[in-house]
């Protein structure tokens, strides 16, 4: 694993490292090439610097008693956040640093796996800051990412794509899918858009009236 990511153009997604499950190292390898900036969450550290990688922002309530001094002197120059507050995840206290700085965008790893309890509060909270930053979740198997307007990509025939609603979901339309929706509700624990697919080669359009929506692109 490359130790410094090279690109300083905050233009780019900056990288937020979670403490679920960890994705292959090609992945993070990829991401960590084009990131300004690296925010790794308290619990994770220790897992981050044994990879060998620069950290730029350590986050955290440090509520397990995070030696700091231990941390500097794997990793210095570092900034240190302390985010105490107890009513946010340190998911969202890095999501919303990253918006305080000015960031344009974020791709999120790690976030997934692991405790059940985290990966819902993760995949599901992001909805919050649709419009404040762009947020991609990506573990080996997804790119998770919210619906912001319409949503229009191009797809290979039968990739998979998933329309999970967080919440309820109202007036959702769709082109270029297998199972079309046409001014639909989708509410979430009744009736999803799980394990669609793009019908052919070509366009995918997205959009929704009211509500959360997240797009996920899965892969077995």
């Amino acid at each position: 694993m490359s130790s410094h990511h090279i690109v300083r153009d905050e233009q780019e997604p900056a990288l937020l490292i979670a403490n679920g499950e960890a994705c292959q190292y090609e992945l993070l390898g990829q991401l960590l090439e084009w990131s300004p900036i690296v925010v790794v969450l308290d619990s994770a550290v220790w897992r981050v610097l044994d990879l060998g990688i620069n950290i730029d922002v350590l986050l955290g309530d440090f509520d397990r008693g995070l030696d700091v001094d231990a941390v500097r002197a794997r990793q210095y120059p570092l900034e240190i956040i302390h985010a105490p507050d107890q009513n946010k995840t340190d998911l969202e206290k890095g999501i919303e640093y990253l918006i305080e700085r000015g960031i344009p965008a974020v791709n999120i790893v790690w976030a997934t796996g692991r405790r059940a309890d985290h990966s819902i509060t993760n995949m599901t909270s992001i909805v919050r800051y649709k419009d404040r930053i762009r947020i991609v979740v990506l573990d080996d198997y997804s790119k998770i990412f919210p619906l912001v307007g319409r949503f229009e990509k191009w797809y290979e025939a039968h990739t998979p794509l998933s329309l999970i609603p967080v919440g309820t979901v109202t007036g959702i339309e769709t082109t270029g899918l297998t199972y079309n929706l046409h001014y639909e509700t989708l509410t979430l624990g009744y009736r999803t858009g799980s394990s669609n697919e793009a019908a052919q080669d070509g366009f995918v359009s997205i959009r929704a009236e009211t509500g959360d929506l997240l797009i996920m692109e899965c892969q077995d």
